[in-house]
């Protein structure tokens, strides 16, 4: 994967994703861009600068590094960065909150559907184990570049669906 904050911030970096509940035109995902661009150029923590980078990638993930290392980022800034997430979701009419929301990859496209709709899409046989899934929950930039896009098989989906549990029963 190809963006803006490999290059800057080293592997240990913190990672937030968003995923949009819609796709982004791609007049909003630059206007998005520019709006996350500024908001992590302008980020403290106690009055200092967080060293962080974000992009907005496939027209549906909102993507926040930051370095801990440098300065670190809790309380009051990350509420800072949800205030300013949630600002979008308003702002665009979309959700970026719902962890339900699945992106997967067919052919060179990328979708969304909810957490019903992915599970009959498994049932159907639409998804298949070599079928790429977002797994949004990644921790760091390392496991961003490694583990946010993996095979359905590798995923904590197929892991709930080889347990027999349906999607439902956990919520």
């Amino acid at each position: 994967m190809v963006t803006s904050i490999e290059n800057k911030l080293p592997g240990t970096s913190k990672v937030w994703v968003y995923q949009s509940a819609r796709k982004l035109t791609t007049g909003e995902s630059g206007t998005i861009r520019n709006k996350v661009k500024d908001f992590v150029s302008n980020w403290t923590s106690h009055k200092i600068g967080v060293v962080a980078d974000g992009d907005i990638l496939f027209d549906l993930f909102i993507v926040l590094m930051a370095d801990e290392a440098k300065v670190g980022v809790s309380g009051c800034s990350i509420d800072s960065s949800v205030h300013f997430v949630k600002a979008l979701e308003h702002e665009y009419r979309t959700n970026f909150f719902d962890r339900w929301n699945i992106a997967y990859e067919k052919g060179s496209q990328i979708f969304c559907c909810n957490k019903n709709e992915f599970e009959e899409l498994v049932s159907t046989g639409e998804i298949k184990d070599e079928t790429f899934v977002f797994n949004n929950l990644v921790n760091n930039k390392d496991d961003f570049e490694t583990r946010w896009k993996i095979p359905y098989s590798q995923s904590w989906l197929k892991s709930l669906r080889s347990s027999n549990t349906s999607f439902n029963s956990i919520l």
